[in-house]
């Protein structure tokens, strides 16, 4: 059986690999600054940037294997914070120690903001984990693109099995985020207008159940490198939010063309997933409409 430590794992992703994690019957431990007080897994309290806290906890606990999560992820903040270098090297820190402490599989958490956002170098085509370029716009991706590179070097280099999944857009249930779905959702259940862009561009979503049970895969294979994790299926913004509109009863309430595009804001963000489907085994499970549906459910039945 399998000692997996899962870094963020109060989180959003967090929660639900914590799920996916134990129904492999793997001995599942969470790290989190500040634990909940249930018994989703045997859970542990440090800061991840607490070099010291971060080595005691290795050393005590001696995984056998990490999924790693955790990074800044305050929305909007993070795109441009500083403290994604910290989150490079506290990554690298931790990769370190895991390794010394006899640790065999590191899975970590990246995104498709690794990839340039450029429509005219991707050609608007999915992106492809080797041949898409890697030019990333923000110090986000910079900073989690870099993590990458060094992590693969270093792992190669001390023969730990590395994998890494590169997240494209996550929704579902226990999602507080000032993302698109739950940004539109709360504006709905209090009854104001849900403003935004007129909607064309499209966007590869992905229920957050179907992103744990990817992540888990990976924890639990042989997969080296980059994986994207996606639908494969681009959806119009306009679509998504006009269905979510509709599942309140309030299409009223949708206003599209509300705000002004960025002049950045790429055209087309979707994961070819072919590694994923054929070296990982794994296919998303959860349609678009159920996904959202079953989130706006979960949302209902949340106090205000």
């Amino acid at each position: 059986m399998a000692v997996v430590l899962v870094t963020g794992a109060s989180g959003f992703l967090g929660r639900h690999a914590l799920t996916a994690l134990r129904s492999g019957g793997h001995e599942v431990h969470g790290l989190s600054r500040r634990p909940p007080a249930d018994d989703a897994c045997l859970w542990h309290t440090a800061d991840m940037l607490d070099a010291d806290a971060i080595a005691r906890l290795i050393r005590s606990l001696r995984p056998s294997h990490l999924l790693h999560l955790a990074w800044v992820t305050e929305h909007g903040r993070y795109w441009t914070s500083p403290e994604n270098v910290r989150w490079v090297e506290a990554t690298l820190h931790l990769a370190r120690h895991f390794e010394a402490a006899g640790g065999r599989r590191f899975v970590g958490a990246g995104t498709c903001a690794e990839y340039t956002w450029d429509d005219i170098v991707t050609g608007r085509e999915p992106f492809d984990e080797v041949r898409t370029a890697r030019n990333p716009r923000h110090l986000y991706g910079r900073a989690k693109n870099a993590t990458f590179e060094l992590l693969s070097g270093y792992c190669a280099t001390v023969g730990l099995g590395f994998a890494w999944g590169r997240l494209f857009f996550p929704y579902g249930s226990l999602d507080r985020r000032r993302t698109l779905v739950p940004s539109v959702i709360q504006s709905l259940r209090l009854g104001q207008p849900a403003r935004c862009t007129a909607g064309g561009q499209r966007r590869d979503f992905i229920h957050v159940r179907d992103v744990a049970v990817a992540f888990a895969a990976l924890v639990n294979g042989d997969v080296t490198g980059a994986v994207n994790i996606g639908s494969g299926v681009g959806t119009a913004v306009a679509e998504l939010v006009t269905s979510l509109g509709a599942l309140f009863g309030r299409p009223d309430l949708i206003q599209l063309g509300a705000l002004q595009r960025q002049v950045d804001d790429p055209e087309y963000l979707v994961a070819d997933v072919r590694r994923l489907r054929d070296d990982v085994g794994f296919v998303p499970k959860t349609a678009l409409r159920d996904g959202l549906e079953e989130t706006v459910t979960w949302w209902k039945e949340q106090p205000r």
